[in-house]
């Protein structure tokens, strides 16, 4: 298997697992989080499909982090989090360590590729996948400890991560 088919394999099985998270939470905020990063796993297949017909392709940045900010936000407003159930952090680290494989192997195989345009792909999206890996810490931080999770400062210099 070549790095673009596994790297779609990977992509793939994580929109896979996101949208199981997604329909397994009864919290709206939480859905609407975990369907937020299936889409994201979705763009990223796309772009490792165009790499290998080898066409050109271009990685924007992500809003995702103010976005899931704010349902964060609301959700600790609402106080509705009694819904989620603590023993569902085992699925959410399961997802939180299949995104640092991800960008794990993102960053390596960067580090191995001579052409530039593929090196910075390749970076930017294991960025993308730091800042899922943040979404996650934070998603089990809320729901282990939800009456002092807002304070995290990192939450303030989200643009910068």
């Amino acid at each position: 298997m070549d790095v673009y088919e596994y790297a779609m394999k990977m992509e793939k099985d994580g929109e896979d697992y996101y949208r199981k998270l997604a329909g397994m939470t009864v919290n709206a905020g939480l859905r609407n989080i975990f369907t937020m990063l299936a889409n994201a796993e979705v763009v990223h297949l796309n772009i490792f499909k165009k790499m290998k017909d080898q066409e050109k392709v271009r990685v924007s940045d992500t809003k995702i982090l103010s976005e899931v900010k704010n349902i964060f936000e609301k959700m600790k407003e609402e106080e509705k989090n009694a819904d989620v159930k603590i023993t569902q952090t085992d699925l959410y680290e399961k997802a939180l360590e299949a995104e640092k494989i991800s960008m794990d192997f993102y960053r390596k195989h960067a580090a191995e590729v001579n052409d530039p345009q593929e090196k910075e792909t390749f970076l930017r999206i294991a960025d993308e996948e730091k800042k899922h890996y943040f979404i996650l810490e934070e998603i089990i931080n809320f729901v282990s400890r939800p009456q002092d999770w807002l304070e995290n400062p990192e939450w303030y210099h989200l643009e910068e991560y």
